[in-house]
C-alpha cells in the first residue's frame, strides 16, 4: 500500500479489525519513509455472474433492480428491513454460488418467489402478478389456491 502523504510503497500494518458488519477489514497503516498514520478498508471483490433477460439482453447483476421488485412487492408489509436484507442476501448467496456462468432473470425471480412465499403471502403474490404477468382474476386465484397447497401436495398447473 502507497503512503497518501509521501507516495512510497513501504508501508507497515500496525493493527487490524474486522468491522462491525463483518464484510470489511479495517487495516491501521504506518509509512515507514515518513512516519505518517492511515487507514484502509479491505473489501472482497465479488463478480456476480451477467443476468440474461427474456428477450435475450445481457445485463449486470444489479442488486439495486433486485431490491426495487422486492419494496414493491413488500410495501405496506410488516416486514422488517433486516429481513428484507437477509432475504437479499441470501438471494445474492445463490447467485454466487450457481456454477452458471450467466443467472436468466427467470431464475432469479423464482428465487424471490421462493423467499417471499415464505416470508409474506401478500408480497408473494404481488410479486408473481408481475413476474408472471397476470392476465385477469383468475390467475390470482390460480395463484392463492396454489400458494394455500400444502408442500409437497400436487401441483395442477
Amino acid at each position: 500500500m502507497h503512503c497518501p502523504f509521501c507516495g512510497t510503497p513501504d508501508t507497515r500494518v500496525i493493527d487490524s479489525r474486522l468491522s462491525a458488519e463483518g464484510d470489511k477489514v479495517r487495516r491501521r497503516r504506518e509509512c515507514l519513509r515518513c512516519n505518517a498514520r492511515f487507514t484502509t478498508y479491505e473489501v472482497a471483490e465479488l463478480l456476480m455472474p451477467p443476468v440474461v433477460k427474456r428477450d435475450g439482453r445481457r445485463e449486470p447483476f444489479l442488486d439495486e433492480k433486485l431490491r426495487t421488485g422486492l419494496m414493491r412487492a413488500l410495501e405496506k408489509r410488516p416486514v422488517s428491513a433486516e429481513r428484507i436484507e437477509e432475504l437479499l442476501q441470501r438471494i445474492r448467496n445463490r447467485a454466487r454460488a450457481s456454477s452458471e456462468r450467466e443467472l436468466s432473470s427467470r431464475q432469479i425471480g423464482e428465487w424471490v418467489m421462493d423467499e417471499l412465499r415464505q416470508i409474506d403471502p401478500v408480497a408473494y403474490v404481488r410479486f408473481a402478478s408481475v413476474y408472471r404477468s397476470f392476465e385477469d382474476v383468475n390467475a390470482f386465484r390460480e395463484e392463492i389456491e396454489r400458494l394455500q397447497t400444502p408442500p409437497g401436495a400436487p401441483d395442477n398447473r
